[in-house]
């Protein structure tokens, strides 16, 4: 129907044509028909002929009558499908052009299924509740979809200097804004265990295995407490320790990826999360969970292997930090659990700097606090004081490490 050439008057007249047969034939026809010319385009005229159909598409979808939840989905899935081919523009310049329409399909894709939203949140007819709890989660699972695309990937931190009204972040709002319209219990998705997402029961909230994926609950996580999208909905029951445990599997989700954006994404939620929770209030004990040791790795592989230099300066902040935040003990068991894993001079060097800040400190604190003083001081000196692999150590290689531990 469409091409690549400007829409013209062919193109107006065929979608004038399109609006005419809705109000005439079988509604059911013409969407199939619809849902056709969008499943197949490729290329550039992805976005175009989207774009084009969306209002088309919307009007046969009201028209169905009652049963519309299944029709309404597969709708949402073919559209999603199809523009997850696009690519997605990262930079400002980027989304400035907006070369491929994505942006112009997100913000489109909002006023689509508002009246569907609408229609969910707002009905309260009994005889409709089953078809209307069918249509939540379709249009559930697209939130969730879009959450993992294109809104994990997308560029959300600009400038309003730089960029005013970025249509990603008016679209992460949007959706956000939709899961609580429709009912969603944002602290419950938040604390999902992603790595279990498919062994969860199923209830009347949310298709789980489908919705819960990794990507989709860490990017939910970081629209909440680092844009603070949907955080009227949240409740403020959950302490700062809880919250940053919670976090530490997305954020070890965010961690493992590759991408600048995702990886930035992950530094910002740990981050976030961190700030929240005072200096030496965090155990010992939460270096026993799993997700924490995991991104504790994270961050030293991000800091040693990542090759965008401000990436890597900000994984060293963000260890810091959290050195920071816990209490003696807690530094005491950490320095050791990075002394043995991290296999990195430089990381081994910066751990034995901030062994000898702590030494300092116990030496000129008045405590009962001995972490740093005494017997116990005694293995850990040993761990710092011997040479990696003993006579065959390579000095140069280890010369970070070499040089820190030489000033005790």
């Amino acid at each position: 129907m469409l091409t690549n050439e400007p829409v013209g008057d062919k193109e107006k007249t065929c979608l004038q044509m399109i609006n005419d047969l809705i109000q005439l034939c079988n509604p059911k026809e013409i969407l199939l028909g619809i849902l056709e010319q969008v499943d197949e385009a490729t290329g550039d005229l992805i976005s175009q002929i989207i774009l084009a159909l969306l209002q088309p598409l919307q009007t046969v979808l009201l028209k169905l009558g009652n049963k519309k939840s299944y029709s309404v989905g597969l709708s949402l899935s073919t559209v999603h499908s199809r523009i997850s081919y696009l690519p997605v523009p990262y930079t400002v310049e980027q989304i400035k052009e907006d070369k491929h329409s994505l942006c112009q399909c997100c913000l489109a894709l909002l006023q689509f299924i508002q009246p569907f939203v609408d229609l969910v949140s707002q009905t309260t007819d009994v005889t409709k509740e089953q078809d209307l709890q069918e249509m939540r989660r379709e249009l559930l699972t697209f939130c969730f979809s879009c959450l993992k695309f294109p809104l994990l990937t997308a560029q959300l931190k600009l400038g309003e200097d730089e960029l005013k009204d970025n249509p990603f972040c008016l679209f992460a709002e949007g959706i956000m804004g939709f899961l609580v319209a429709l009912g969603e219990p944002l602290p419950k998705a938040f604390m999902q265990n992603v790595h279990k997402a498919e062994s969860l029961e199923n209830d009347n909230t949310v298709p789980q295995k489908e919705m819960y994926t990794a990507e989709a609950v860490a990017c939910l996580s970081y629209l909440l407490f680092v844009h603070h999208f949907g955080m009227d909905a949240f409740p403020f029951v959950f302490g700062p320790s809880f919250v940053l445990k919670s976090n530490m599997e997305h954020i070890d989700v965010l961690l493992k990826r590759t991408e600048e954006s995702v990886l930035s994404k992950g530094l910002e939620l740990l981050e976030h999360s961190l700030l929240r929770v005072d200096n030496e209030s965090l155990h010992e004990e939460l270096l026993d969970i799993k997700a924490i040791g995991q991104v504790l790795q994270d961050l030293v592989k991000v800091m040693t292997l990542c090759p965008i230099e401000h990436l890597r300066k900000k994984s060293l902040a963000m260890l810091q930090l959290v050195i920071d935040k816990f209490c003696v003990e807690g530094k005491y068991k950490l320095f050791r659990c990075l002394l043995k894993t991290s296999n990195h001079s430089g990381v081994e060097g910066y751990i034995i700097h901030n062994i000898k800040n702590q030494i300092d400190v116990a030496l000129k604190a008045d405590t009962q606090n001995r972490w740093f003083l005494g017997t116990r001081l005694t293995p850990l000196l040993h761990m710092v004081l011997s040479l990696p692999e003993g006579a065959e150590t390579d000095l140069l290689q280890n010369s970070d490490r070499i040089m820190a531990s030489s000033t005790f």
